[in-house]
This record gives structure tokens, sequence and C-alpha cells, in this order.
């Protein structure tokens, strides 16, 4: 599946401020990884964010956010975010927090 450039594009300016961010191509889309491990990314035109297992079902009771589940199965810690859920900057950027805050508590790769 391909991704959206322009949603790609956001999340670039979203972490725009950080040096440890890495993109790499997973999920049939790209992902942008802090110190190796993912916070977030895109597929298609919805963003993917891991928020771990913690903050899972809380991040699940917002609108636009359901299950990623890219493999039949839901990945439990990873949400999907629609288009909708991040129209403005705002929402966009605070969904990039939560998967940086989440990927800045794990141990470097």
């Amino acid at each position: 599946m391909a991704y959206d450039p322009g949603v790609a594009q956001r999340l670039r300016e979203a972490l725009q401020e950080r040096q440890d961010i890495r993109e790499k191509k997973m999920f049939g889309g790209l992902a942008f990884l802090l110190g190796g491990n993912m916070c977030c990314g895109v597929v298609g035109d919805e963003i993917m964010v891991r928020v771990g297992a913690e903050a899972y079902e809380a991040a699940l009771n917002h609108p636009h956010a359901r299950k990623m589940d890219f493999t039949g199965q839901p990945l439990r810690g990873f949400v999907y975010v629609a288009a909708e859920g991040i129209e403005d900057d705002e929402e966009l950027e605070d969904w990039v927090q939560r998967g940086v805050d989440f990927a800045a508590s794990l141990p470097p790769k």
C-alpha cells in the first residue's frame, strides 16, 4: 500500500525539531523511528502511532482512532488515526507527541 506524500511531509514537519528521527518503509507505508523504535508513520492517508500498551485503550477512545490491524490481528499498542482525525496541525502534533513520548521511553536499538 502506498502512502500519502502530503501526510508524510506533515509528519516530517511535526518532527523537524528532533535530530534523532529516521525514516523507514514499513507496514506498507513510511515509518518514523526515534532511536530505532517506531513512533509514528503514514499508510495511505492515515497515520499510525505507537502509543504503547498502557495508553492503548485510552487512544482508542479518541474519535477517528482504531486498532492497527495491518496483519489481520490488532497490534496492541499501535493505532491508526483516520485523515479526519488529523485535519489540523494541532491534532496531528498531539498524535505525533504521543508516539514520540512512547518511543523515547524505550531503549535505543
